[in-house]
């Protein structure tokens, strides 16, 4: 089967190719082919070089045959997005429109204002989505046009709205739901919070309900008991991970859930701005500065042969995970991420999942961004949705997450009107739509701030 990579050149890429060459078990529905798309020929060049050094190591591995790993996928790379979709079983749409140049305005505007600037949260997400949704709804016209059968796995941010734009491509079209967007933020959540109640997190249900960034951990149900309650009411355990450490112990036994670590910038907003404005630079800059010294290193005619080039490219990733949300860590007492998050698997592990489930029929539960169908009372059926869904040959289907709490559907409700708001000013390129988006954000509070972020993004 084949798999085709759009924005092939990204820094995660090789995540993706580490998860392929772990997939075990028969040949039936094993990707053995991956396509890279890009349209920048360096970044390109840089990320095959890698894997063709992930690969030589897979293989030199002792269990490498014992475990049943099929041959390496044969990795291919192209500048041209048709011959890329051509032949396609599953594309990643994994784009960033405007590269992290883009990604810095984004974070920068909205500071200047005294805002949020964040890549896929308030103003910042809101800028990032007008430049990128025209983009991937003529990705998912010609994926249409030349791979309609294939199925479509959404990286790209703001994952919500620019899943729901893509899948009514798909709809309008009669291809049915084969836009299925993928977070890494939930299942991490799910297996810190196993794991700091000693339960397997592989053996336990999770009931999550949210939008993409935008999500609640509400029971996790291990042997048929939902372990949540206990685990909320020891503060020790509480604040022994990740989000405990965050959020702290006390809002979390107020809240009665555990909160996506995105909901730190609506719940600490005040703390959250000050410390990336007392940054040194926010995280686009942080990462456009690290990463250019990774491709320049490594492109096709540096001196970088394949393992200097995975080297580096692995010393990257490692920063990248320690100073994840940094500025929130900062703002909270400035404590450390734990060595079982740095590993920076994750969104691929998801997307290996769901792909098994779909080629394989192997059916499980996977937490994905899709079409809400009647799965949460309040948001109508084509809103899409961060829930977990049911997935096998068929695509994924949305378990019934039965009734929201007010504060979080109220949220949810906010939320869909700014993303839908987006999707209509880039389909129509609408100022007013675009001023709603911004305007109606809860983290931007005033249209006037709104209107002058809009003015210094230019565009509308």
């Amino acid at each position: 089967m084949r798999l085709t990579v759009l924005g092939g050149g990204g820094f995660r890429v090789p995540l993706v190719h580490r998860a392929l060459l772990e997939d075990e078990g028969d040949d039936a529905g094993r990707i053995t082919e991956l396509v890279l798309h890009d349209t920048d020929s360096d970044r390109l060049g840089a990320i095959t070089t890698v894997l063709s050094h992930q690969a030589e190591q897979a293989r030199q591995q002792p269990e490498w045959d014992a475990r049943g790993r099929g041959p390496a996928p044969a990795v291919r790379a192209t500048t041209d997005l048709d011959e890329a979709l051509r032949g396609a079983d599953f594309v990643f749409s994994a784009i960033r429109v405007g590269g992290l140049e883009g990604r810095a305005l984004d974070e920068r505007t909205p500071l200047a204002e005294g805002v949020l600037g964040q890549e896929t949260v308030g103003a910042g997400g809101v800028l990032y989505g007008l430049r990128t949704l025209p983009v991937a709804v003529r990705i998912a016209e010609r994926v249409a046009e030349l791979a309609p059968g294939a199925w479509v796995i959404n990286f790209t941010n703001p994952a919500g709205m620019v899943t729901e734009a893509m899948s009514r491509v798909f709809r309008e079209r009669g291809l049915g739901e084969r836009v299925i967007g993928i977070c890494d933020s939930p299942v991490g959540l799910c297996r810190r919070a196993a794991r700091a109640m000693g339960a397997d997190p592989d053996r336990a249900d999770y009931d999550y309900v949210g939008l993409n960034h935008l999500g609640w951990l509400r029971r996790v149900v291990v042997d048929g008991k939902d372990r949540l309650p206990g685990l909320l009411a020891d503060e020790a355990l509480l604040e022994s991970f990740e989000e405990g450490k965050l959020f702290g112990a006390g809002w979390l036994q107020a809240l009665g859930a555990l909160p996506n670590e995105y909901l730190h910038y609506y719940y600490f907003n005040r703390e959250a701005v000050a410390s990336i404005k007392g940054s040194r630079a926010t995280r686009g800059e942080f990462l456009r500065e690290q990463q250019s010294r990774f491709y320049e290193e490594s492109c096709p005619g540096r001196a970088a042969g394949p393992a200097e080039a995975y080297e580096a490219w692995d010393r990257t990733r490692r920063e990248r995970e320690e100073t994840y949300m940094a500025e929130s860590r900062e703002a909270t007492g400035g404590w450390e991420r734990d060595s079982c998050d740095l590993e920076g698997g994750g969104y691929d592990r998801v997307a290996l999942a769901l792909m098994r489930a779909v080629s394989r029929n192997e059916r499980t539960t996977l937490i994905l961004n899709v079409p809400n169908r009647t799965a949460v009372p309040g948001l109508d059926a084509e809103a899409v949705v961060e829930v977990p869904c049911l997935v096998d040959a068929g695509g994924a289907r949305p378990l019934s997450a039965g009734p929201v709490a007010p504060d979080q559907l109220g949220l949810m409700l906010q939320l869909k009107a700014v993303e839908r708001s987006a999707i209509e000013a880039a389909e129509s390129g609408s100022r007013a739509a675009a001023l709603r988006a911004v305007a109606l954000h809860p983290l931007v509070d005033s249209v006037r701030v709104a209107e002058r972020i809009l003015d210094a993004a230019g565009g509308f």
